[in-house]
């Protein structure tokens, strides 16, 4: 499986939202914008460096991150942002991975469908970025005045993530002089000739840039937010075998529990419940017992499933209380 690590930019000072502090840092539906983009990120990789401005910003990020229980690595960026993602792509180095995903601090409604379609446009080209046809009519204007008409069939709004074969990005940004400024991180990749793919973007995935942008971000965090509890329960008969499967974990016993799988009553209770909760069925309709190929399956690979439904609906597991109930074995 390739190694991927994922930078977001929030080095700008976003002076056309207003506002007394950078936009990144301003709160919607009660919290900082970085938190959201953060929190969508690392739905599908929690291996996140953010880039902050070399000059104020850090109690800022601080305050941001105040209720984020994952670790974050902070790189300090430069005067462009540019500079900013070479230093971050700089600071990978040690960690070598094998793809990098360069994410705008203000896009917080990144989708688990962009991530696995960059993800897999990078098994064949170097580099890739996600874009959306134009709708509206272009036009040129010249000192306020109308120049004439630009054909749109050939133009594309681009967005981010743009994701980059590590080495190849690397060293494209590396071979920069200092005073080098390009718009986007796709436009280094173009000039330095790498492989270039697309996907389709997502019109949800906008930047959100002018003062009105964060109440349109706000509607729609409040409209798509809810919270769902589901609830599960197993039970396996006892048979002669050498250990029970509990929770992923086997316990030394003269028996074991019947089950096509592995019988872990801990780990189908689990499933059940986050299967329920996302009103996705549960384990028998996803992996029966008539089905040969999970005889004997590791229930764990039952929870990943249920885990990444979670992360197909842009949804987080907040909770669990799981409850084992047995008299032999003690556990």
């Amino acid at each position: 499986m390739a190694k991927i690590a994922q930078i977001l930019v929030a080095a700008g000072q976003g002076h056309r939202a207003g506002g007394q502090k950078p936009k990144q840092y301003q709160d919607i539906a009660g919290k900082p914008l970085l938190l959201h983009t953060l929190e969508a990120l690392a739905q599908t990789n929690p291996d996140i460096q953010v880039i902050v401005h070399a000059d104020g910003h850090e109690a800022w990020l601080d305050m941001a991150l105040a209720d984020y229980d994952r670790p974050v690595m902070r790189i300090k960026g430069g005067t462009t942002r540019t500079a900013s993602v070479k230093a971050g792509l700089a600071a990978l180095a040690e960690q070598a991975p094998d793809y990098v995903f360069i994410h705008d601090a203000a896009r917080p409604f990144v989708s688990f469908d962009i991530m696995e379609a960059l993800t897999t446009a990078l098994q064949t080209a170097s580099a890739v970025v996600p874009v959306l046809p134009l709708s509206d009519a272009i036009k040129s204007f010249e000192n306020n005045g109308l120049q004439g008409d630009i054909q749109r069939e050939n133009l594309r709004r681009v967005q981010t993530p743009q994701a980059f074969d590590y080495p190849a990005i690397y060293a494209a940004f590396t071979a920069l002089s200092p005073e080098a400024s390009y718009p986007d991180d796709i436009a280094v990749a173009h000039a330095a000739g790498l492989s270039i793919a697309t996907v389709e973007g997502d019109e949800d995935n906008f930047k959100v840039t002018y003062p009105q942008d964060f109440a349109k971000a706000e509607t729609m965090l409040a409209s798509d937010t809810y919270t769902a509890t589901g609830s599960g329960y197993d039970v396996h008969r006892f048979t002669r075998g050498d250990g029970v499967w509990l929770c992923g974990v086997k316990i030394p016993a003269e028996y074991t529990l019947l089950g096509h799988s592995d019988a872990d009553a801990g780990l189908h209770a689990l499933t059940d419940a986050i299967l329920g909760a996302l009103a996705e069925g549960d384990i028998g309709d996803h992996f029966p017992p008539s089905d040969p190929q999970w005889k004997d399956a590791s229930s764990d690979r039952f929870l990943v499933f249920a885990l990444e439904k979670i992360q197909h609906r842009g949804g987080q597991l907040h909770h669990i209380d799981l409850t084992l109930i047995c008299e032999k074995p003690k556990i």
